[in-house]
């Protein structure tokens, strides 16, 4: 294996972690700022306010990007399994 070849696996781990991680990690993010700024404007000083919201926010993203986040694992996984099949056969 070329030190290409690794390099190109990582990049590829990296990209797909990133992929899978982003939809998950945003819509919590989203979640907490608007509620910030509905708390703020209402001067509700409840930590404890925000917690539902974000978790409805994240299962709502997991459940609506469940086919994508499959889909980007699989074609992943079928990338790396071509690449130790091109490996052993050299």
């Amino acid at each position: 294996m070329q030190d290409l070849d690794v390099v190109a696996v990582l990049h590829g781990a990296m990209l797909t972690t990133f992929k899978l991680c982003a939809p998950l990690l945003l819509a919590p993010l989203i979640a907490g700022l608007v509620i910030a700024v509905l708390q703020a404007v209402t001067q509700i000083s409840d930590s404890t306010v925000s917690f539902l919201p974000k978790l409805m926010a994240t299962g709502l993203a997991a459940w609506l990007a469940g086919p994508f986040l499959s889909r980007t694992l699989g074609d992943y996984m079928h990338m790396i399994m071509d690449s130790l099949i091109s490996i052993g056969s050299q």
